[in-house]
């Protein structure tokens, strides 16, 4: 007897078979023991995750002479004759082959003969959005008004190129990629069946390569147990099959990011050459390895969102302390624009090789995550007592652009700076944080420290004062929501004082030395009302 593939050895035959589609199969279990069945539905959703399996399972059940809780029981003649293809009662269509109008004008024609057995005539057209134009046409009024004993099924991967027309007249259902732990737990239930020793590490590895999809998961199990048959499939045996990289070289490689060491960066690349390693693989799951860095550093339970054991978030968490989120932004940043050049690219290891040299070697780049991560650099030297090169300083600051260097303009000394009164209330608070923004931007540091360069503080009204930015990049950075709420929570923690702040641009010409007054003094002084306009 020729052996059967894992997939469709193990093909769901009932609704309880089905894994991770619970929103689904019980919507239709539900029509089927109530019998409010409808007679067009659409199954939308990416490969392997049950689309046509359902739509099997449904045919029977809705002529399974017996049904249990909804589903077939695979044991009357109806069942068994559908299971075996021989009925003529469920027709199955593949429109990438059968795409054409006369395809369509057959089943038209068919569906005016009632089943010869059972309740219902089922026709399953699979990658329903390859019919042509003319075949939608033509499907259209049967499928708004089929006999009474017809359903549809239309299943695609692609429901954004089927007409609206057709939409409109189908239930339809979207199915969810499968998580990791169903797959997991699957490939469980089947290796044991089968008889195959494997360890539950590899079996999540092949869960997590198979992005979602069971067919997709079954065939790399069956894949990795041919090639080392009669052997337990360990996890080192499924990164040799499938080309991939152990997380502990991700851990190795980002310490050598971090710690800027290029050269071994591109030798740990020139072993995974020799090994077989599949470069755009690695680059996918090295991306998602410093996705989990970036989350562990900035969530409270990563445990709750990360996919990982314990030990293993331990060891990220570890690496995530070596470098900042702005720094890893970066590096995640750098590598995911690799990942959309590898696709079309021969040479895929130069392109690695180039996005190492990026990451270990900021000064390359002149855009601003580099630049603050040059910056944090030569902070973290100098608070180490290194000495640092004074052209690194230089490069650092020419790089950073600032388009008033010298500070606010204190004017050309013709026209001395103008007093504006503003209630005794706002000076004080403005007094405070103009006496303490340096400290403020030091103290909080990172992006911060390198886009509030230059800046002045004004105030804006109550409890409100506004930041002017002499640099549009500065002011691009500094005016977004996060950055702002950063400052008044620490500004709240330090000093107990709940201010709001806004952001502007400086104008072209405008002098930003003002000198604010009380409005109290300005009148004990002048002995005369005064009154203050927005």
């Amino acid at each position: 007897m020729s052996y059967t593939a894992l997939y469709r050895k193990w093909r769901p035959a009932s609704f309880s078979d089905v894994k991770g589609q619970d929103h689904i199969v019980q919507t239709l279990k539900n029509q089927i023991v109530s019998q409010r069945i409808g007679h067009a539905y659409l199954f939308c959703g990416t490969r392997g995750t049950g689309k046509t399996s359902i739509a099997k399972i449904f045919a029977r059940a809705v002529n399974c002479e017996s049904p249990v809780d909804g589903s077939p029981c695979n044991e009357c003649p109806t069942c068994r004759n559908i299971l075996t293809g021989s009925s003529l009662n469920v027709v199955e269509i593949d429109a990438a082959s059968n795409n054409g109008v006369e395809n369509i004008r057959e089943i038209r024609e068919q569906v005016q003969y009632p089943p010869t057995e059972g309740r219902y005539r089922v026709y399953i057209i699979d990658e329903v959005h390859m019919l042509s134009t003319g075949a939608f046409n033509a499907l259209l009024k049967t499928l708004e008004e089929p006999p009474e004993y017809v359903i549809f099924i239309l299943a695609t991967t692609e429901v954004h190129k089927i007409p609206v027309t057709v939409l409109s007249r189908c239930q339809r259902y979207d199915f969810k990629r499968i998580t990791v732990e169903t797959i997991t737990d699957r490939l469980k239930e089947l290796t044991q069946a089968e008889q195959i020793e494997v360890e539950e590490k590899a079996l999540t590895y092949i869960a997590k390569s198979a992005d979602g999809a069971m067919r997709d998961a079954l065939s790399l199990l069956d894949q990795c147990v041919a090639f080392h048959f009669g052997e337990v499939l360990t996890y080192d045996h499924v990164l040799e099959i499938l080309g991939a990289v152990d997380t502990g070289v991700f851990s190795e490689i980002f310490q050598a990011v971090v710690q800027n060491r290029t050269t071994e960066c591109i030798r740990k690349l020139e072993d995974m050459v020799i090994q077989g390693r599949e470069l755009g693989q690695f680059v996918t799951d090295f991306i998602w390895y410093m996705r989990n860095l970036l989350l562990v550093q900035t969530t409270d339970d990563p445990e709750g969102i990360v996919d990982a054991s314990a030990e293993n978030i331990k060891l990220l968490t570890e690496d995530a302390a070596l470098t900042d989120g702005e720094t890893l932004m970066r590096y995640i940043r750098v590598f995911s624009e690799l990942s959309n050049q590898l696709r079309y690219a021969s040479q895929k290891r130069v392109l690695i090789e180039l996005a190492f040299i990026k990451l270990t070697k900021p000064e390359m780049e002149q855009n601003l995550d580099s630049v603050v991560q040059r910056l944090n650099r030569i902070e973290e030297q100098l608070e180490e007592g290194v000495p640092v090169n004074p052209a690194a300083l230089q490069a650092a600051a020419v790089a950073v652009p600032a388009a008033d260097t010298a500070g606010p303009s204190s004017g050309d000394g013709a026209e001395p700076p103008a007093q504006v009164p503003i209630p005794k209330a706002q000076l004080e608070d403005l007094n405070l944080i103009r006496n303490e923004w340096g400290k403020i931007v030091r103290e909080l540091g990172g992006v911060i420290r390198a886009g509030f360069r230059d800046t002045v503080v004004e105030p804006a009204g109550d409890s409100c004062l506004c930041v002017v930015f002499s640099s549009s990049d500065g002011y691009m950075i500094g005016s977004r929501p996060t950055v702002l709420g950063e400052i008044e929570s620490y500004i709240e923690k330090t000093y107990g004082k709940s201010l709001y702040f806004k952001a502007r641009l400086k104008g072209g010409t405008e002098r930003l030395d003002t000198i604010y007054v009380s409005d109290e003094d300005l009148k004990n002084s002048i002995h005369m009302e005064i009154s203050i306009e927005d």
